[in-house]
């Protein structure tokens, strides 16, 4: 696979509460699973964030950055990009 990084992986492992009521992954190998099934993208700041949920048709255009960082499928990571996770 190797398609995400160990950082985007650990952050959906440990925020995946953010999106799901029920863990979808328990260990490292399931989250890396689950994440290129669903197609989950890497994105470098929140401008793109935004790109991408307009692309898709959502209304974010009124959206502060704050808040589209804050959305449920927005994982913030550490090097300072977004994994974007759509359930």
């Amino acid at each position: 696979m190797d398609t995400y990084s160990e950082e985007c992986i650990l952050a959906f492992l440990q925020g995946q509460s953010q999106l799901f009521d029920k863990p979808v992954a328990k260990s490292y190998e399931e989250a890396e699973i689950f994440l290129e099934d669903c197609g989950a993208i890497v994105v470098d700041s929140l401008e793109e964030v935004r790109e991408y949920f307009l692309e898709g048709g959502s209304d974010v255009e009124s959206m502060t950055l704050e808040e589209l960082e804050e959305a449920s499928e927005v994982f913030a990571l550490p090097d300072g990009g977004y994994l974007i996770v759509e359930g």
